[in-house]
C-alpha cells in the first residue's frame, strides 16, 4: 500500500506547527491575546476613571457646588478636569488589565495549549507589551498636550465665574493668599463675613493688620474688584521698631481686585504644564542658579587655598591653634551647606514625572505578565485584586521619592522619580527568569 504524501509530509506525521509570527495562525493568536488584554485594560481603566472622577467631583463639589454656579459651568469645569483623571488612569489600568488577562488565559489553561501549539511564552508577550507601549505615548500625550489645555480652559472659565460671583473664593473659617495679601476669614453667611481679618501692606510699604467684627459683600460695586464693607475696624500698622500706628473706625471700605486673586490661585504651575514649557523654566532658573554656584564655588576655591596656606607656612610662636584650623572649619561647613534652589527642584521633579507615570505601563506589563502566569484559580478577580495592590505600592513609592526629592535637594530628580518604574521592571525580569527556567 502507497503511503501518502500531503505537503510534504508522510502520512501519520505529526502536522507542522506554525509559530511564526507571519504565519494565519500566529496572526489570529496574537489578535485573541491582544483583544482579551484590551477587553480587561477597558474595564479596569472604567474602575480607575470612576474612582479619579468620583474625587475630582467631591473637590468641585466642596469649592463650587455650595456657591450657587449653574450646572452647565460645573458640567464644563469638570470636562476641563478629565486629562489629568485619563492620564493618570491609563498607567494604572495597564496594570490590572494585564493581570486579569493573562490570569484569565492562564486559569483556563489556554496559556499550556498555546505553547502545545509551538508557542513560547515571550511571543505570547509580544500581544500584550505592544498594545501597553502604545498605551503609554497615549498616556503622555494626554498630559502634555491635553491637560495643559484643559487648565488654560479651567482657568479661564473660573475666571469668568469669579467675575459673576465673587463670594466663590470666600470660604468660611480659611485662610486665603493672593500675592502679598492674606485673607482670614470666620463664619460665612450670605452676603456675610463675621470675624473679617486682613494682612496686607499700605501706600507706604509697611505692614498692617486689619480686623473687623464683620463684612458685608457689596455686589453693587465694580465688576473688576470685590468690595467689602467692613465694620467696627480696627487697623494696626507696623512702621519700624518703636513707632506703630493704631487706627480705629466704624466702617472701611476695602476692595479686593480680582485680577490679583485670577493670577494668584489659577497659575498653571510645572504639573498643568507640558514637558517642553517645564524644561524651558528650568532653563530659566538654572541660568538665574548659576551664578550663586559659581559664587559658591570661587568661595570654596579660596578656602581652599588659605587652608593650603596654612599647612605650608611655619607655626608662628604663640598664634592659638583655631588660627590655622578656621579655614578648613569654614571650608567644611560651606561643603556641608551648597547653594540650593527648592522651586528648581520641584520642577526638575515634575518634569520627570511627566515621563514617569506613562511609562510605568510598559515596567507594569513585564511584571504582570509573569506573575498572571501563575493563576490558576479564578484568574481575574486574582488579577484585579493583586493589580490594586501592586498600584498602591507604586504610588506610595511615587510619592515617597517625590517628598524625599523636594526635602532633600542633593537627590537627584530622575532618580526619585524613576526610581518605582526601575523597581517593577527589575522585579518583573526576575519573575521572568524565574518562569523560564520552570
Amino acid at each position: 500500500m502507497r503511503s501518502k504524501v500531503a505537503n510534504g509530509e508522510r502520512a501519520g506525521s505529526v502536522p507542522p506547527v506554525y509559530s511564526r509570527s507571519t504565519s494565519p495562525r500566529a496572526f489570529h493568536l496574537y489578535r485573541y491575546i491582544t483583544q482579551e488584554f484590551l477587553l480587561s485594560f477597558l474595564v479596569s481603566f472604567a474602575f480607575f476613571f470612576f474612582m479619579f472622577f468620583i474625587n475630582q467631583l467631591l473637590l468641585l463639589a466642596e469649592d463650587i457646588l455650595q456657591k450657587d454656579v449653574s450646572l452647565i459651568d460645573v458640567l464644563r469645569l469638570i470636562v476641563f478636569s478629565l486629562p489629568s483623571i485619563v492620564a493618570l488612569s491609563v498607567p494604572f489600568a495597564t496594570l490590572v488589565g494585564a493581570l486579569m488577562a493573562v490570569g484569565r488565559l492562564s486559569s483556563d489553561n489556554e496559556i499550556v495549549a498555546m505553547q502545545a501549539l509551538g508557542f513560547p511564552i515571550r511571543r505570547l508577550f509580544l500581544p500584550v507589551l505592544l498594545p501597553a507601549i502604545l498605551l503609554a505615548f497615549l498616556s503622555f500625550t494626554v498630559n502634555d498636550f491635553l491637560l495643559p489645555l484643559g487648565t488654560l480652559n479651567f482657568g479661564k472659565l473660573y475666571r469668568q465665574l469669579l467675575y459673576s460671583n465673587p463670594a466663590l473664593e470666600l470660604d468660611p473659617y480659611s485662610v486665603k493668599r493672593y500675592r502679598d495679601d492674606v485673607l482670614i476669614t470666620g463664619a460665612l453667611e450670605p452676603g456675610r463675613l463675621d470675624n473679617f481679618v486682613i494682612i496686607d501692606s499700605d501706600t507706604q510699604g509697611d505692614r498692617r493688620v486689619i480686623v473687623a467684627d464683620e463684612a458685608l459683600l457689596d455686589t453693587q460695586s465694580d465688576e473688576n474688584v470685590i468690595s467689602l464693607d467692613l465694620r467696627n475696624v480696627t487697623s494696626h500698622t507696623h512702621v519700624n521698631e518703636d513707632e506703630y500706628h493704631l487706627v480705629r473706625a466704624e466702617r472701611l471700605v476695602y476692595n479686593i481686585l480680582l485680577q490679583d486673586i485670577t493670577i494668584a490661585i489659577r497659575s498653571p504651575g510645572p504639573r498643568e504644564m507640558s514637558a517642553r514649557a517645564v524644561r524651558d523654566v528650568i532653563g530659566e532658573k538654572e541660568t538665574l542658579f548659576a551664578p550663586r554656584l559659581r559664587q559658591h564655588a570661587r568661595r570654596l576655591a579660596s578656602l581652599t587655598a588659605q587652608a593650603e596656606a596654612m599647612l605650608l607656612a611655619p607655626v608662628v610662636s604663640g598664634a592659638p591653634p583655631e588660627d590655622f584650623l578656621r579655614p578648613l572649619a569654614q571650608r567644611r561647613s560651606l561643603e556641608e551647606s551648597p547653594p540650593t534652589d527648592r522651586s528648581l527642584q520641584i520642577y526638575r521633579l515634575e518634569y520627570h514625572k511627566k515621563y514617569s507615570i506613562p511609562f510605568a505601563a510598559v515596567s507594569f506589563v513585564v511584571l504582570a505578565f509573569p506573575l498572571g502566569l501563575y493563576s490558576r484559580r479564578s484568574g481575574r478577580s486574582v488579577g484585579f485584586g493583586l493589580g490594586l495592590l501592586i498600584s498602591t505600592v507604586y504610588w506610595a513609592l511615587l510619592i515617597g521619592g517625590q517628598t524625599f526629592g523636594t526635602q532633600r535637594p542633593n537627590v537627584p530628580p530622575a532618580l526619585a522619580m524613576w526610581l518605582p518604574n526601575v523597581v517593577f521592571l527589575m522585579a518583573g525580569l526576575v519573575v521572568f527568569v524565574e518562569r523560564f527556567r520552570r
